[in-house]
């Protein structure tokens, strides 16, 4: 099973509060492990000129109302920028299978202040991260839904609508799932 380029739906039955109702897109998974980006959880502090100016990147006036995400609980303190697939990064960006790219290095936050940058991005503050086995185990036990990404349902759809949409996408209604796990 590879999971690159899908989104995780938390369940409600999801005990972690950092993901609770969390859509996260995954970026790579492999036999080593899985790493992603929870991509519909805006940080209510911290907007992308905050963080322009703490590296000292002169921003253009579109980047004032960008929100930074929560990204996942790991690595807190690290950037990673979520992006459409025409944008690629002259030092490293991942190309992440359904139209997308992920890029860590501080040039797409330099282009994007410069309106150059992709044409649609995320800025995450850290990212979700499983051990070899440990999001398959995850996804047995009832944890997650995985479904196909789309831009359109990362980029466009409102944050706060983003799980319902998910859910929406495989055809099931939010308000007919149970909190309680089961196996038939």
């Amino acid at each position: 099973m590879n999971l690159e380029g899908k989104i995780l739906i938390a369940m409600p039955s999801m005990e972690d509060p950092r993901f609770a109702h969390s859509v996260v897109l995954l970026c790579s998974h492999s036999d080593q492990g899985a790493m992603g980006l929870i991509v519909n959880k805006p940080n209510r502090d911290i907007k992308l000129h905050d963080v322009l100016d703490q590296l000292d990147i002169s921003a253009a006036r579109e980047t004032e109302d960008m929100r930074v995400y929560f990204g996942g609980p790991v690595e807190t303190g690290r950037g990673f920028v979520l992006h459409t697939e025409d944008y690629a990064s002259s030092l490293h960006t991942l190309a992440v299978p359904g139209g997308f790219g992920m890029t860590a290095t501080l040039d797409i936050l330099e282009e994007i202040a410069q309106g150059k940058g992709p044409r649609h991005a995320i800025m995450a503050l850290g990212y979700a991260g499983w051990g070899p086995g440990q999001l398959e185990g995850e996804i047995a036990q009832n944890g997650w839904l995985t479904a196909d990404a789309s831009v359109n349902l990362v980029f466009q759809v409102p944050a706060r609508e983003m799980w319902s949409a998910a859910l929406e996408s495989l055809g099931i209604d939010p308000l007919s799932l149970s909190s309680t796990a089961g196996h038939a």
